[in-house]
């Protein structure tokens, strides 16, 4: 559901970007406020992994179009909404400037559909609630499946309004609405199976890393902390490097939608500031599509897949411990 530059006027690019900001200012204040810095490692792996996942589309059935894990619910259930929401920043950020994936004028339109309800909206309306009692396994399923479904469905509605009121009159907003909403249910009750997976083996492994567990959840581990983390990094590796190889090639809701709406999935835009966010964009894309530039080898995706991992580990690892270094507090002696 990654948008391209050409589906927002850079009035609503803009005003998004400035309300991904404040939640992700809002994020860094509560983080700091927690300053838990055994978090940092988790954010890295977690990110990877979300990273690693997004690459593999899977097919909808009957329909010509696949979708792909968006991650936000899964990060806030581990690490919380605001560590999760700077992580799935970190994702975007990594896959739209390195790999061109998503316009760099509408990230914060990318950021704010398919991290910010998921993260927030998620944890508070979906996890917390069905884990305040007591976790358990069937409560995980639904949490995920539920949260996964609702927040996904407000990120596909939020894609229609940011082009209904940037004008872009080649999607209809009846029609888009009525197209995206239904490919998106299907895509956002995988993705909360997915989800419910990856979170029920953490609650066997070593449930006291799940956020918002009371002690009475929190049974005895089957795994310390660090085999854990070595296990989901060692499935990235093996999602990232070989399962992208086998990834579908249909195209995912978003441009599916566009496909049904306006014949095609790729819209023109004129103007300087797209061209100025595109050529930036193919600065810093150095591997576009995922893939070698100007090579179809398969080998570019299996690169891509580790190196970006790398990367959003870098970048959450090296983010959240410099901004915890610049804004600890001093201690008065």
């Amino acid at each position: 559901m990654h948008m391209a530059d050409a589906l927002a006027s850079p009035a609503v690019a803009a005003t998004m970007y400035v309300a991904s900001g404040v939640a992700a200012a809002y994020s860094i204040k509560k983080l700091r406020e927690e300053d838990n810095a055994k978090i940092i490692p988790t954010m890295g792996v977690m990110g990877a992994f979300v990273f690693a996942t997004q690459m593999i589309n899977f097919s909808i059935p009957g329909t010509g179009s696949s979708g792909h894990l968006c991650g936000g619910m899964l990060l806030s259930a581990i690490l919380g909404p605001y560590a999760g929401f700077l992580t799935m920043i970190s994702v975007l950020l990594i896959q739209c400037l390195l790999f061109a994936d998503g316009g760099l004028m509408v990230l914060g339109c990318n950021i704010w559909n398919m991290a910010f309800y998921g993260c927030f909206l998620g944890t508070m309306l979906f996890w917390l609630p069905m884990m305040k009692n007591k976790a358990s396994k069937v409560r995980i399923l639904l949490a995920s499946v539920l949260g996964c479904i609702i927040t996904l469905q407000l990120g596909a509605f939020s894609v229609t309004l940011e082009t209904l009121i940037s004008g872009i009159t080649e999607l209809p907003f009846s029609f888009f609405v009525a197209t995206m909403q239904p490919i998106h249910l299907a895509i956002g009750l995988v993705e909360g199976l997915i989800t419910a997976a990856v979170l029920i083996f953490i609650y066997e492994a070593r449930p006291e890393m799940l956020y918002g567990l009371n002690d009475a959840d929190k049974k005895k581990s089957r795994f310390s902390v660090k085999q854990t983390l070595v296990t989901l990094f060692i499935t990235t590796t093996l999602i990232g490097g070989g399962l992208s190889l086998v990834a579908s090639g249909d195209p995912d809701g978003l441009e599916w939608s566009m496909e049904q709406v306006a014949g095609t999935s790729e819209l023109e835009a004129d103007g300087d500031i797209y061209e100025s966010a595109g050529s930036v964009q193919e600065t810093t894309s150095l591997l576009p599509d995922y893939s070698f530039k100007d090579s179809e080898s398969p080998l570019g995706t299996t690169f891509s897949g580790i190196a970006g991992c790398l990367v959003v580990i870098l970048l959450c690892v090296g983010g959240s411990t410099l901004v915890r270094k610049i804004t600890r507090k001093p201690v008065n002696e």
